[in-house]
């Protein structure tokens, strides 16, 4: 047992401090960004924004939405190929690639995902665990990347520097970054495993691009500041879950109470998602997720595009012209 005394951080810790700036305007800022992947040489041009793999999140409606501003979704592993298949090929016909696949690691996971590929060669590809720190993950990215050799790979979820590194030698481009800080996860509860979101993506990212890799901060983001703060500690890309839940995206049952409509959104390692989705929860596991009902919001861009406002005006704050510029031009300040 050992004990680290140096304090870390979560989005709620900190403010950002505000500098002169030669800005006069939100209009002047340019929040999309482009990159080269690392392994596969692909170049992404995009608002670097992403929602999230929860069945009630990452459905080819919110795909439909969100890609109107530049946006992605990583559409969840519950999708049927066919479908997946017809949905990419319309999008790829159209010059649109912002959308990823979601799959676990499961043998039955990689021939499901080689079937697709071989039908339509896969863009962007996110393999998706609770733990990505098991020895079985470092071997599934190292499988999944001979296979996807023209494919961008994420793969996740981890929090510390060492584990990001490893993955991007196995062959992921982009490693996603969080556990436990999702609205809907319980695991710091059930398990007392966790680190806080902030610190997670300022040490992970400068793991990373010291290997020419790229993160995506998964967790945490709840509002739109929490969105500024991750791109300021230098993530590439955010993934944002319960915040783009209750819309009309979603696919969702609406629940009227009290004069109010509400829908449901709830955690992939729930017991009501391990339920609908393998028939029950398994006597060995704990349930990490919850269920919850948030309150109905309608259109998902009114969301979206609140939380594009609150990026362009914090840019503004801080003079950076372009979002690849907000980690350099960004101060934190910790609240005590």
């Amino acid at each position: 047992m050992r004990i680290e005394y140096e304090r870390k951080i979560d989005f709620s810790d900190v403010l950002i401090k505000p500098k002169r700036s030669t800005l006069s305007s939100r209009k002047e800022v340019d929040i999309y960004r482009e990159f080269v992947f690392p392994h596969s040489n692909i170049k992404y041009f995009g608002v670097p924004i992403l929602a999230s793999n929860m069945d009630t999140i990452g459905t080819i409606e919110m795909a439909n939405s969100l890609e109107k501003e530049g946006c992605g979704v990583v559409l969840h592993k519950f999708h049927d190929n066919d479908v997946l298949y017809d949905f990419l090929k319309s999008k790829y016909d159209q010059g649109i690639f912002y959308h990823w696949v979601c799959t676990g690691i499961t043998n039955d996971n990689f021939e499901k995902i080689k079937e697709l590929n071989s039908r339509i060669n896969l863009k962007y590809v996110c393999l998706d665990v609770a733990n990505g720190y098991q020895e079985t993950f470092v071997k599934a990215v190292q499988k999944f990347r001979d296979l996807l050799k023209d494919s961008v790979i994420m793969a996740g979820n981890v929090v510390t520097g060492d584990m990001t590194e490893a993955l991007i030698l196995a062959g992921a481009d982009v490693v996603k970054v969080g556990i436990g800080s999702g609205k809907c996860c319980t695991t710091r509860k059930m398990t007392g495993v966790g680190y806080p979101q902030l610190s997670a993506v300022i040490e992970c990212s400068d793991a990373a691009h010291g290997l020419r890799g790229l993160i995506c901060s998964d967790g945490g983001i709840r509002e739109p500041s929490d969105l500024v703060k991750a791109f300021c500690a230098g993530a590439d890309f955010c993934m944002i879950g319960s915040s783009f839940g209750g819309h009309d995206e979603c696919g969702g049952q609406i629940i009227e109470r009290d004069g109010k409509k509400y829908m449901q959104i709830y955690g992939m390692s729930s017991e009501i998602a391990q339920i609908k989705y393998y028939g029950e929860k398994p006597k060995y596991r704990a349930s990490e997720g919850i269920c919850l009902e948030v309150e109905y919001k309608g259109k998902v861009l009114d969301t979206l595009r609140e939380y594009l406002g609150g990026l362009r005006s914090a840019m503004t704050y801080i003079g950076a012209r372009k979002l690849k510029e907000m980690s350099k031009r960004a101060t934190f300040i910790v609240i005590t």
